[in-house]
């Protein structure tokens, strides 16, 4: 079977390219699981332009243009965003590969824009709808906050100069939601993965057939297990996105609350996060005093050594997000049996069922955030139940060799179904 992914990441590519990239690291790890499954290309954008190469026995072709820096340029100043543009490359790798199957993954891209031209099947694997983020992309935040720059003169030229403030993100993302509805219903194919997203397919994707295939996680998860911290404080990890719906403001609301306390010295490692990015410039601003002064440790990008690390030697987990569908970062901590506290948002309740991997709360409370840590700690046996059986869930959901068989699987009953309706 000859198989073509549009998608945002390089796979496997990352190395042979020598470039940084960040996120998606699922990706990666289903193109080496795919190894000698399918015959498989992968599109993807990139910053430069390249021919198609070969690592291991996957195809790459990355998305280039000659005047890429000049359109980067205008998509920031002008708010425009990619739509159909592109169309036209699409088309070249279609054509150029033949595949039996293509699989875009996300609808946060502009790949969807193929379905109309083309006769060949196309699934599309939700990671999280731009619609529903959209909705709850402001959150705790005033109009006032998220018109907030980053004009920090210790940053260089470039940085300020490109500098954006949220508010106009959320307005080049109200424009990519509304291509993302427009290519959605043209979607005959979704797969996803929790009843989040396969409720808000029932409405977006109305025409779609839906499959549940749950994602892989990177085998350094699997072979690093939680210790924990055995000292006198409590350290706490989060990983979260520079973005105002990951819920920040809630991790230090929540520690301001916990600094009042005498009880215990918290330590709250938050991944993803540089001191320097522009959702600390905005909270700081917003919680003023309340804004804790000890207690949080920014560590920035980790590569998944430096992650699991970290990871295993804190004490609990928290993600505390206003919108997710089933968090990468969640599921890393589940795989290794951490406790987990998690916001009953968006897809996590069919990651983690409240009082028996872990505990979910309400999103933007940090009250009970701050109380739910205070359970955890005060109870050791809690928190070896919830390590015990996070990670014998996560362990089964995530099994890579199910995954790929499952996913193979829906690749031959869709060519089957369009096949029988020829």
């Amino acid at each position: 079977m000859k198989v073509l992914w549009f998608s945002n990441s390089p796979g496997n590519a990352k190395e042979h390219l020598g470039d940084k990239f960040v996120g998606s690291s699922w990706i990666p790890a289903l193109d080496k699981r795919m190894q000698g499954k399918v015959e498989l290309h992968v599109a993807f954008y990139y910053s430069k332009s390249l021919e198609s190469f070969k690592v291991g026995e996957t195809t790459y072709y990355p998305i280039g243009n000659k005047n890429w820096k000049l359109r980067a340029l205008l998509e920031i100043l002008t708010n425009k965003v990619i739509d159909t543009q592109d169309l036209y490359r699409y088309l070249e790798i279609i054509n150029l590969v033949k595949p039996d199957i293509i699989h875009i993954h996300g609808t946060e891209n502009p790949f969807g824009c193929i379905i109309p031209y083309t006769s060949i099947p196309v699934v599309i694997s939700i990671q999280g709808y731009l619609t529903v983020i959209s909705h709850k992309y402001q959150n705790n935040f005033t109009k006032r906050n998220l018109k907030v720059r980053n004009f920090d003169l210790n940053r260089s030229v470039k940085a300020i100069l490109l500098s954006k403030s949220f508010y106009r993100s959320k307005k080049a993302l109200g424009k990519r939601m509304n291509i993302e509805r427009k290519n959605l219903l043209s979607s005959c194919f979704i797969i996803g993965r929790t009843d989040w997203d396969r409720r808000v397919t029932s409405i977006l994707a109305p025409n779609s057939k839906y499959y549940h295939c749950d994602e892989i996680i990177r085998d350094i998860f699997f072979k690093t297990e939680w210790k924990g911290n055995n000292n006198s404080k409590i350290v706490i990890h989060s990983t979260i996105g520079n973005k105002p719906y990951k819920g920040l403001e809630t991790v230090c609301e929540a520690l301001h609350e916990l600094n009042k306390l005498s009880e215990v010295q918290i330590e709250w490692q938050i991944a993803g996060i540089d001191q320097t990015d522009l959702i600390v410039k905005v909270i700081k601003r917003k919680l003023k005093k309340k804004y804790p002064t000890t207690g949080l440790k920014y560590l920035g990008q980790l590569n998944a050594q430096q992650l699991a690390l970290n990871m295993s030697n804190a004490d609990l987990f928290v993600s505390p997000s206003h919108i997710e569908n089933s968090s990468n970062s969640l599921c890393e901590a589940m795989v290794m049996g951490m406790p987990c506290i998690a916001t009953y948002a968006g897809g996590t309740g069919s990651m983690l069922t409240d009082g028996v991997e872990g505990i979910l709360i309400q999103d933007g409370d940090p009250w009970v955030l701050a109380g739910s840590i205070l359970e955890i700690y005060r109870n050791p046996q809690l928190a070896k139940k919830f390590s015990y059986n996070s990670r014998k869930r996560a362990f089964n959901r995530h099994n890579p060799d199910f995954i790929v068989n499952e996913l193979i699987k829906y690749y031959e009953e869709i060519l089957h179904e369009i096949k029988e309706k020829i």
